[in-house]
């Protein structure tokens, strides 16, 4: 039998506060026009006050469980790519595991900036790919 791995489900989640680019305009030397035309950026979300990086971990977390038709009972490992913990220690993934209701398994962090996903998603997979998720 052939190992694979594959995304089951996805999910997201994005802050209710909307900052438009306009906004920066007062506080730093810059334009809606400059950030667009340069970055493509239109607005952003900003987390509400005391809404951290893992719970915003473990809303998309469910969100993408609930997609795949799964519960956290049925995931091995949970791999949060960020490079804004909310903590040094213990780890984003850690917390995230604890907010889903994960109880076993194992969860890390992957701090990579940009990349993060991208190595995120190839620790997943030759995780999976080696039978230890």
């Amino acid at each position: 039998m052939t190992i694979r791995a594959v995304v089951r489900g996805v999910g997201h989640y994005l802050p209710e506060r909307v900052v438009p680019n306009s906004e920066f305009e007062t506080s730093v030397d810059t334009s809606d026009e400059w950030i667009r035309t340069r970055t493509g950026i239109e607005r952003r979300h900003f987390a509400a006050k005391g809404e951290t990086t893992s719970d915003m971990g473990a809303r998309a977390a469910q969100a993408a469980l609930t997609d795949a038709g799964m519960t956290a009972e049925d995931i091995d490992a949970i791999i949060v790519a960020t490079s804004t913990p909310d903590l040094t220690f213990p780890s984003a993934a850690s917390m995230v595991q604890d907010k889903i209701g994960m109880r076993r398994g194992f969860a890390f962090d992957v701090q990579a900036v940009c990349a993060g996903f991208v190595f995120a998603l190839a620790n997943a997979n030759a995780l999976i790919l080696s039978g230890q998720a």
